[in-house]
């Protein structure tokens, strides 16, 4: 069964998001953006998910971990929850 592991950044609007993305690809550092600025509980630790199957996630989150690019700052993502950007880390099929 695939197998994922991410981190990602949850904020409540797609323009923080979209702000937060700049600022990483301009070269700040994924995991202090997320300890600054991610309303999840995960953000204390740079974001990081762990590993995890598909279908743990909401769906919307599920469909970019399991088909996006490896190691790219991928999003806005809306779910239910807010907006995200997600890094996968690693995947396995």
């Amino acid at each position: 069964m695939a197998r994922a592991s991410a981190r990602h950044i949850l904020v409540p609007s797609e323009d923080d998001c979209n702000t937060l993305k700049k600022m990483i690809e301009n070269g700040d550092d994924f995991a202090e953006i997320a300890k600054q600025h991610s309303k999840c509980p995960s953000g204390k630790q740079g974001g990081g998910l762990g590993e995890f199957s598909p279908g743990q996630m909401v769906k919307e989150f599920d469909e970019v971990v399991f088909s996006g690019e490896i190691g790219k700052v991928l999003g806005p993502v809306k779910t239910q929850f807010g907006y995200h950007l997600i890094e996968v880390t690693k995947r396995t099929d």
